[in-house]
C-alpha cells in the first residue's frame, strides 16, 4: 500500500556554504558552535563542512549561496525512496541538489538562485513551511 502522507519541508533561513578541505586537514575551530545547520563529514578522501556562510573565514575554498529544505516529522532510517521522491522532480526541473542525511532527518540543499523554482516544484506534493 502506497503511503499518501504529504511530506512537510521547512526552508532554513540562512545561506549555507559548502567547504572542501584536504583529507588530513584538522577540524577548524570556526566550524564548531551552535547554528541551525552544520554538517561535518570526513572520509578517506576529504573533509567537507557545510554551515552558514557568514561563519566561513576568508581564504577557505567553498561553494556559496546554498539553501536548505529540512524534512520535518518522523522519517525512519529504514524508509525507502524519500530522497528519490524529492531529488527526481528537482532533477527533472534541471535543479541540482546537495543532500545531507542525519539520523533523524534529511536536508536537501539547492542553490539560492534555484530556491524559488525548487519551492514551486516541491510544493506540488509537499507542504512547504517558510
Amino acid at each position: 500500500m502506497k503511503n499518501t502522507k504529504k511530506l512537510i519541508l521547512s526552508i532554513l533561513p540562512e545561506k549555507l556554504g559548502i567547504c572542501h578541505f584536504d583529507k588530513n586537514s584538522p577540524l577548524p575551530s570556526w566550524a564548531s558552535g551552535k547554528t541551525n545547520f552544520t554538517s561535518i563529514t570526513r572520509t578517506m578522501d576529504e573533509l567537507s563542512i557545510t554551515l552558514p556562510q557568514e561563519k566561513i573565514p576568508g581564504g577557505v575554498l567553498f561553494e556559496k549561496d546554498w539553501r536548505a529544505f529540512k524534512l520535518e516529522g518522523d522519517v525512519e532510517l529504514s524508509s525507502v525512496g524519500v530522497i528519490a521522491s524529492l531529488a527526481k522532480p528537482l532533477a527533472e526541473a534541471g535543479i541540482s541538489i546537495f543532500n545531507v542525511s542525519t539520523y533523524e532527518t534529511n536536508y536537501v540543499l539547492v542553490e539560492q538562485k534555484n530556491l524559488g523554482k525548487a519551492t514551486k516544484v516541491l510544493s506540488k506534493f509537499c507542504e512547504i513551511k517558510k
